[in-house]
């Protein structure tokens, strides 16, 4: 029940209101005295619409704008002092898997895999929060400078209330829903290659904002198409006005030129039409024909207009396919086809083969281009009964994805066995699930970054009521679950399939606030600081975090050894060799460097003395001058 205001009216508000219907492009948003967000008159746009002339105003730019996206240029620059934690207990294969899921604010993700994963991702799937009015978004903590945005990153956090509720009725509802896209997509594209595509799911509420922040950040000249998705059909018929049956995919290259030819590998359906045979080419498989016409009228190219003389001397004049000296060629090799139609009307029709031939031996099975309809993907309503079947209860989460759009996505956007895919608002993670299921299908070997937000069950929900808490426990019991089934179904065929990965979580840095600003530390605070590492990490903690600055890839294989009493963990064989436990002699330090690692870490607390301390750096330098020595 509302209540009553009690007080007069507003008569500002009620203009505003009244402008807004007449002239709705002249309604913008700003701040008042307090610094809260408002509804206000662009009173330049509005005299402009008042008059028959050009008024004078501020200079005009081609450009989105909106409150607060200074501030999120500012986050998605600002350094973070945060780390990922290894979580072995809720990994899966935790030592041989190359796939990752962190757990944590997916803007934090994405800067602490900046190093790691700098242009190495062939692709970015994401079905970030539509902004329907009911949807939760990430309510970044922007800061007036860098310096200030890092040091509260070192202080602890709840993840849960990262998000907060932006209904329609916020000041601010599209403009804090693009502050919290533009600093995400704007990291995410340094993750991609030069040959990458970031695939968008979106529905009408941000399409329109999210293709030109798009535009912004990735080029407009990057733009490669808005598929539509028939996400559904029936039903709507309470709508008031139209039954909305597709949401959109919104796709971007990282850069157009790098990027090859997009293709699609032919369906069951696809090959069916194939049926006819040639005895000349056999090598070339069954093949199909196709008007040899061009249909292009809207590129005129005039060297493809010329006559071909039908067999009964009737000249057939069009624009067609190929060039006449290529098409003379084929015509000769019997690879064009002129004959009558039902209504024995004369036909040109060119043959496609099933292969193509490399070196005139190996034998490459004919693709197709992308469509940008997608109405013979899977739907909504088969995600829904695809995460019900798995994790054996329904409504656990709203709306997840079908794997069968995320695989056509797959097919041609990470096209090669070890194409690296990234989804950062993993949800469900219905990606993971189409990624390994794709792997076991054409046997390669794909790898996934998945992050979550910990975003807490609702008590009431049938997710919390099935023993889920977070949404990221969702998602990782999801891939459990896919995975073994997905292995079991193609034991024969991938019995080396990758169904694991390691849960990653985002925390505080592993070191104390001495290790940023020793200088800050006062005299009588000194013996509390002798040791500069949190006291509730482990040496894995450090072993990561150390991966993480050094940018070594999260997945490269770790081993352990012992060496003169001490552990020390290899990364990748030599790549890295870290030991954090206490008391490093001399003796340690020349058997170590004998294993001529490619980089070296210790704790700068953990020599057993000041010569040892002294002397690693020239230890290594005699023994393995190659070797980069570092503390932590």
């Amino acid at each position: 029940m509302e209540k009553l205001k009690l007080h007069t009216p507003d008569f500002t508000d009620a203009n505003i209101e009244k402008l807004a219907k007449l002239f709705p492009n002249c309604v913008t948003e700003s701040r008042d005295d307090k610094g809260e967000p408002k509804r206000a008159i662009d009173f330049d746009a509005l005299r402009q619409e008042l008059s028959k002339v050009i008024v004078e105003g501020p200079q005009e730019r081609y450009q989105l704008n909106w409150p607060g996206k200074r501030e999120a240029l500012i986050t998605a620059n600002a350094p973070i002092a945060k780390t990922l934690r290894p979580c072995l207990d809720e990994s899966v294969d935790f030592d041989t898997t190359k796939n990752l899921f962190i757990e944590g604010d997916n803007l934090e993700a994405l800067k602490l895999l900046q190093e790691t994963y700098l242009g190495k991702v062939k692709m970015i799937y994401i079905d970030p929060p539509y902004n329907t009015g009911n949807d939760f978004i990430y309510e970044d903590d922007f800061a007036e400078n860098s310096e200030d945005f890092k040091y509260r990153s070192k202080q602890t956090d709840e993840q849960g209330n990262r998000l907060v509720a932006n209904v329609e009725s916020n000041g601010r509802f599209h403009s804090d829903w693009l502050s919290m896209i533009c600093s995400r997509l704007k990291l995410a594209k340094n993750l991609l290659r030069e040959d990458g595509v970031i695939f968008i799911s979106i529905d009408d509420n941000e399409q329109a904002n999210l293709k030109k922040i798009c535009n912004e950040i990735f080029g407009e000249d990057n733009y490669l198409q808005q598929s539509v998705w028939k996400r559904h059909s029936g039903g709507g018929n309470d709508s008031r006005f139209f039954a909305v049956d597709h949401e959109y995919v919104m796709c971007f290259a990282k850069n157009k030129v790098e990027l090859c030819r997009l293709r699609l590998p032919l369906s069951d359906s696809d090959k069916d039409a194939y049926k006819q045979k040639d005895e000349h080419y056999e090598k070339l498989g069954p093949y199909k024909t196709k008007s040899f016409r061009r249909m292009r009228p809207d590129d005129p190219r005039p060297t493809l207009e010329y006559d071909i003389e039908a067999p009964d001397g009737q000249t057939l004049r069009d624009t067609w396919k190929w060039e006449r000296a290529r098409f003379l060629d084929a015509y000769k090799e019997n690879k064009v086809l002129i004959r009558k139609d039902r209504n024995d009307k004369w036909q040109v029709e060119y043959k496609i083969y099933l292969y193509d031939l490399v070196d005139d031996v190996e034998q490459t099975e004919k693709t197709k281009v992308p469509r940008s309809l997608l109405l013979e993907i899977e739907r909504n309503a088969e995600g829904k009964k695809q995460l019900r079947t798995l994790l054996t209860k329904d409504n656990i989460f709203n709306n997840p994805k079908p794997v069968g759009l995320i695989s056509h996505l797959l097919s041609f956007g990470a096209p090669n066995e070890n194409d690296i895919i990234l989804d950062f608002f993993a949800g469900s993670a219905t990606t993971a699930h189409a990624v390994m299921q794709l792997n076991a299908k054409d046997g390669g070997n794909r790898k996934f970054i998945m992050v979550q937000l910990p975003e807490p069950c609702d008590e009431k929900s049938e997710a919390f009521k099935a023993g889920f808490k977070t949404i990221a426990e969702i998602s990782k019991e999801r891939i459990r679950r896919a995975g073994k089934k997905i292995k079991e179904e193609n034991a024969t065929t991938a019995p080396n399939l990758d169904i694991g990965f390691r849960v990653l979580k985002i925390d505080t840095s592993n070191m104390k606030d001495v290790y940023y600003a020793p200088d800050s530390v006062k005299q009588a605070e000194l013996p509390g600081q002798v040791d500069n590492v949190r006291d509730d990490r482990t040496v894995e903690d450090l072993l990561f975090q150390v991966m993480l600055d050094w940018g070594l890839d999260l997945a490269y294989p770790i081993t352990e050894e012992k060496i003169v009493e001490k552990k020390v963990f290899f990364v990748a064989g030599n790549s890295l060799a870290a030991c954090f436990d206490r008391g490093i002699t001399e003796a340690f330090v020349k058997e170590l460097a004998q294993r001529k690692p490619l980089r070296v870490v210790f704790r700068d607390t953990g020599y057993g003395s000041d010569s040892a301390k002294i002397n690693v750096e020239q230890i290594f330098k005699l023994i393995s001058p190659g070797t980069e020595v570092k503390a932590i």
